[in-house]
C-alpha cells in the first residue's frame, strides 16, 4: 500500500500538487482501502469535503490507518482548519510515534494557533537523522530558539515533573491473579489481572482504576512497556501478543505463537517464549 502524503501547496491557478511515499508494510482490510482510494479519486478532481469524507470512512473501517488520517489532516491543514488537523494528526502520534513527518506537522499547527509550548514539545521528539529535522530547526527559529535548546529545556521539565512512585516499602492489595506487571515514564504501574482478562494502573498517588478490560485480552501473562508507553503483553490463552497505547487502543502485534510467557523489549526487538512451542520468538518493532 503506497502512503500518499497529500502536498497541498497552491499553485498559480492550477490546484494542487500530490507526491508520494515509499510502499508501508501494512495492509489495511480491503473495504478501508476501497475507501481509502475513492478519497483519492475525490481529492485529484477537487472534492475535498467528499475526500474526507472518504478518508473518515476508512479510519472508521481501520482505526489504524494511519495513511487515512494522514491525508484527512493534510486536507484540513490546507484548508486553515488547524484546530481539526492537529487533532487528526495526534491520532498519528499516538499509534506511530516515530512518524516524524507527522510530529512535525502537529508542531507546525500547534505554534499556528499559538500554542507554542506545546509546539516545543512536538519539536523535542524530532531526531537529528529524521528528514524533517531542518523543517524543524526553522520551525525552532521561528520561535525564538533551537533544535538543541529546546531538546535540553524539554528534558529538564520532564525530569522535575513526572511524579514518582512512593519509594518505601509497601503492599497494592486486592488484585485478583495478578501476573504481569510494568510501569511508564509518568510513574503508573500497570498489573494484568490473569482470571479476569484486565490491566489495572496504579497512578504514583495510589489510586487504583481499570485500564483496559476487553474481549482481545485472554489470559494476560508478561507485560513490557516501551519509551513511547506503549505496553506489550503476552495472551497465554489467545496465543497472541497484544499492543496497547498510553490511550487505551488494543491492537494485535504477533499472532499465532503457542502459549506465550514472557517478554521483553531491547534496541527495538520484542523477545516472546513460547511455552507451547518451547522457543523465544525475536519480533522487530
Amino acid at each position: 500500500m503506497k502512503k500518499l502524503l497529500i502536498t497541498l501547496c497552491l499553485l498559480a491557478n492550477t490546484g494542487l500538487m500530490l507526491s508520494a511515499l515509499p510502499v508501508l508494510a501494512y495492509e489495511p482490510p480491503t473495504l478501508a482501502k476501497l475507501e481509502y482510494n475513492q478519497g483519492i479519486d475525490f481529492y485529484k478532481v477537487g472534492q475535498y469535503d467528499r475526500a474526507m469524507a472518504s478518508f473518515r470512512h476508512a479510519i472508521e473501517i481501520d482505526p489504524n490507518y494511519i495513511d487515512a488520517y494522514y491525508n484527512l489532516g493534510s486536507i484540513l491543514e490546507y484548508l486553515k482548519q488547524d484546530e481539526a488537523a492537529l487533532a487528526v494528526f495526534k491520532q498519528i502520534i499516538v499509534r506511530r510515534p516515530d512518524d516524524y513527518e507527522s510530529v512535525y506537522k502537529a508542531a507546525n499547527l500547534s505554534s499556528r494557533l499559538g500554542q507554542n509550548d506545546k509546539a516545543k514539545t512536538y519539536l523535542s521528539l524530532i531526531p537529528p537523522e529524521s528528514n524533517v529535522y531542518s523543517d524543524a530547526q526553522a520551525l525552532a527559529n521561528s520561535l525564538n530558539t533551537d533544535m538543541q535548546t529546546i531538546k535540553m529545556q524539554e528534558k529538564q521539565a520532564q525530569t522535575s515533573s513526572v511524579p514518582k512512585i512512593d519509594p518505601t516499602n509497601g503492599m497494592y492489595n486486592n488484585i485478583m491473579s495478578p501476573t504481569g506487571i510494568t510501569t511508564d515514564n509518568n510513574g503508573n504501574l500497570y498489573v494484568a489481572c490473569f482470571a479476569d482478562n484486565m490491566i489495572y494502573k496504579i497512578t504514583p498517588e495510589g489510586n487504583r482504576i481499570v485500564f483496559v478490560k476487553n474481549e482481545k485480552i485472554n489470559g494476560p501473562i508478561a507485560m513490557v512497556s516501551d519509551a513511547s508507553g506503549n505496553i506489550f503483553v503476552s495472551n497465554y490463552n489467545a496465543n497472541n501478543v497484544i499492543k496497547i497505547t498510553p490511550t487505551g487502543t488494543i491492537s494485535v502485534l504477533v499472532s499465532n505463537i503457542q502459549k506465550p510467557y514472557g517478554i521483553h523489549i531491547r534496541d527495538g526487538l520484542l523477545f516472546v517464549s513460547s511455552q507451547g512451542a518451547n522457543s523465544v520468538l525475536r519480533y522487530k518493532l
